[in-house]
């Protein structure tokens, strides 16, 4: 496996690969791997002829109240992971590489990008845009991996990359979860006991209101008031958003159909952020 610090590097490499007729696949990450991510590079093993997996913890994506220092790194366990799960290539620069001095250049997508998450994180999807378009002209990718817990961003990613003609097709895989139900994300390393069986609201939640939408019930009011009901139970939780929406567009439905709505929800353990969602 070739690890890569350098934007000209990785920009010679990936030209290399393209004018030998590769397919690329790209599993973009923030570091501080987890078997969600390792699902990814496993997925985008079997589609494409090279995977290249960047691990770049991206400024952008941070808000001025969260603090990108905060986020762990492990680059030496992230290239293993890497290593074992089939990847070729790991992309890790600076940031320095990726925003060097004098950089003022952004990417923005306006409309799936200021609902749900994007209403109290008015900046993080400028963020994901900006990167990812660097991404994409650097790496040249056929594909883009994203989990479905981040189903905002994989939209979000995929409207760009069609408004801007890069032609890269957005592939979304299935949530990984812990034998418990909880979705694996960064988050959870920083939950005691307690605060896990807190966090286990959001997936019997969904449990909940996705048996529901299968026995019949269409209404989205109904569906988010028993979501609610659920998290409200559980003093450490707070809920920042629970909302039944589209699958593409990500805009609130009247009725919930059969694999075009999924619900979304977004709320506070504690002190740790956590979102997730389920297709109905």
């Amino acid at each position: 496996m070739q690890q890569i610090e350098s934007v000209s590097e990785m920009r010679s490499v990936a030209a290399q690969l393209k004018s030998s007729g590769k397919t690329i696949a790209l599993v973009p990450t923030m570091g501080a791997l987890h078997a969600g991510q390792e699902a990814l590079i496993r997925a985008a093993v079997k589609k494409a002829d090279v995977v290249v997996v960047s691990v770049f913890l991206n400024p952008l994506q941070f808000g001025p109240n969260e603090a990108v220092a905060n986020y762990p790194r492990s680059l030496a366990e992230d290239l293993k992971l890497c290593a074992a799960a089939g990847a070729q290539v790991v992309f890790a620069p600076s940031v320095a590489e990726m925003y060097p001095k004098g950089y003022s250049t952004y990417v923005s997508e306006e409309h799936i990008a200021k609902t749900l998450c994007g209403v109290s994180r008015p900046a993080h999807f400028r963020g994901v845009t900006t990167m990812m378009a660097s991404l994409f002209n650097l790496i040249r990718p056929d594909f883009a991996f994203f989990g479905q817990k981040t189903a905002q961003r994989a939209a979000v990613v995929r409207q760009m990359a069609a408004d801007l003609h890069f032609g890269v097709e957005v592939v979304v895989v299935p949530t990984v979860r812990e034998p418990d139900g909880l979705a694996v994300g960064v988050g959870n390393r920083n939950f005691t006991a307690s605060l896990r069986q807190e966090a286990l609201a959001f997936s019997k939640a969904l449990k909940k209101v996705k048996e529901m939408a299968d026995a019949g019930v269409r209404n989205p009011d109904r569906l988010i008031a028993e979501a609610t009901h659920i998290l409200s139970q559980h003093r450490r939780v707070r809920i920042i958003y629970i909302s039944i929406v589209d699958t593409v567009a990500l805009e609130p439905v009247r009725e919930a159909t059969a694999g075009n709505t999924m619900l979304a929800i977004a709320a506070w353990v504690d002190e740790v952020r956590l979102i997730d969602n389920v297709i109905l």
